[in-house]
C-alpha cells in the first residue's frame, strides 16, 4: 500500500512517509468497523519472552526500544486503549530469565517444557519477570500515554496457584482468578501490565506458564479476545512449512490438530490455552508474530488480518 521515497524527500501529494493522504484515509475507513465492534471490549494480550527480545537493551535484553516490535507493540496497545478498547497485557519471560541464569552462574534446567525452579530459580524469575521485564513493558507504554501499571498476580490475590509437580518445584498451575484489580484498573482507564507469577493461600510463590496466566485471565474477564504474541506467525497445517499458516480455525479443530501432532513443541500450550479460553467464553483468540511491525493493530483492525485466529 505504501512506496518509498528518498531520505528527506516525498512525491508529490504524499506524506514524508510516503503513504498519499487517500491511502491513510482508506486504512483509517478500513478500520472504523473494527473500532467500532471492539469499542468499549476486554482484549488480553499475551506479550512472549520470545517476541520480547524485539525490545533493545537493559540487562536482560529487554528495553524500550522504538525501532522494532518491541517499540510498536507499546504503541499499539496505547492505540488501542485510545479507541475504546480495553487491554490487558500478561508476560512471561523465559529468554530474559536463562539470559540471567547463565550470567549467574546457573543451568536452566527443564522438564516437558516447564522450567524447574528450586527456590533460588523462583526467585531469579520474581526478579526478573517483576522487576525487570514488567517495569519495561510498562516504561515503553508511559512513553506514548501514561496508562500502564505494573503488577504481578500475586497482587490482591490475582491468580491463586498450587504446585504444579514436585520435579518442577515452585512452578504452578493456575487454580483461580479473582480479576477485581484488573477491573477496578480498567475503570480507571488504566493498562495493566501483569506478570506470570501466582501464589497460594499461604503466600507462596510460584511460576505460572503464562499462557495459561493469560488464557484463564481472560476467561475470567470474559474478555472479547485473547492475543498471543509469539515469535512464529501462527499455526501451521505444517510446522515445517511457512506457506501452510492457518488463518481461521474452531476450537474444535485447534484440539484435533494437538491431538494428532500437528501442533508442535512451545505452540502448544498456547493452542490449548485458546481452546480453553474460547471455550471458557473468550470470544476469539489469536496466535500472532509479535515480532512484526504493528501486529496487533493488523490482526484487530484489518480484514487479512496476520495471524491465526480461533473462534468458537
Amino acid at each position: 500500500m505504501s512506496t518509498t521515497s528518498p531520505a528527506g524527500t516525498s512525491p508529490a501529494g504524499t506524506s514524508p512517509a510516503g503513504t498519499s493522504p487517500a491511502d491513510k484515509a482508506g486504512i483509517l475507513v478500513e478500520a472504523l468497523p473494527y473500532i467500532r465492534r471492539f469499542w468499549g471490549k476486554v482484549v488480553v494480550i499475551k506479550y512472549g519472552g520470545a517476541a520480547l527480545s524485539s525490545f533493545q537493551g537493559g540487562t536482560t535484553g529487554v528495553g524500550v526500544g522504538v525501532d522494532r516490535g518491541g517499540g510498536t507493540f507499546a504503541q499499539d496497545v496505547v492505540l488501542m486503549r485510545l479507541v475504546g478498547m480495553y487491554p490487558v497485557v500478561v508476560h512471561g519471560g523465559g529468554p530474559q530469565i536463562g539470559q540471567v541464569m547463565e550470567r549467574l552462574g546457573k543451568k536452566p534446567e527443564f522438564v516437558d517444557g516447564l522450567r524447574v525452579t528450586d527456590a533460588e530459580t523462583l526467585d531469579i524469575v520474581r526478579m526478573v519477570l517483576v522487576g525487570k521485564v514488567n517495569r519495561d513493558i510498562v516504561g515503553a507504554i508511559n512513553v506514548h500515554q501514561p496508562l500502564a501499571v505494573g503488577m504481578s498476580g500475586e497482587d490482591a490475590r490475582l491468580i491463586t496457584a498450587s504446585p504444579h509437580s514436585p520435579a518442577l518445584g515452585f512452578v504452578g498451575d493456575v487454580d483461580v482468578v479473582d480479576p477485581t484489580i484488573v477491573r477496578r484498573l480498567l475503570a480507571e482507564d488504566l493498562i495493566p501490565v501483569v506478570a506470570s507469577i501466582g501464589a497460594d493461600a499461604a503466600g507462596q510463590a510460584y511460576n505460572i506458564n503464562a499462557d495459561s496466566a493469560a488464557g484463564a485471565l481472560a476467561a475470567a474477564l470474559g474478555a472479547e479476545k485473547l492475543v498471543y504474541l509469539t515469535d512464529v506467525e501462527g499455526l501451521r497445517r505444517d510446522p515445517a512449512d511457512s506457506e501452510s499458516l492457518v488463518r481461521s480455525v474452531s476450537v474444535d479443530e485447534v484440539e484435533a490438530m494437538v491431538e494428532d501432532g500437528t501442533v508442535q513443541g512451545g505452540m502448544i500450550p498456547k493452542a490449548i490455552s485458546c481452546a480453553l479460553a474460547v471455550r471458557g467464553g473468550v470470544g476469539h483468540a489469536h496466535i500472532v508474530d509479535g515480532r512484526a511491525a504493528h501486529a496487533l493493530l493488523l490482526e484487530m483492525f484489518t480484514r487479512e488480518g496476520v495471524g491465526t485466529m480461533v473462534s468458537p
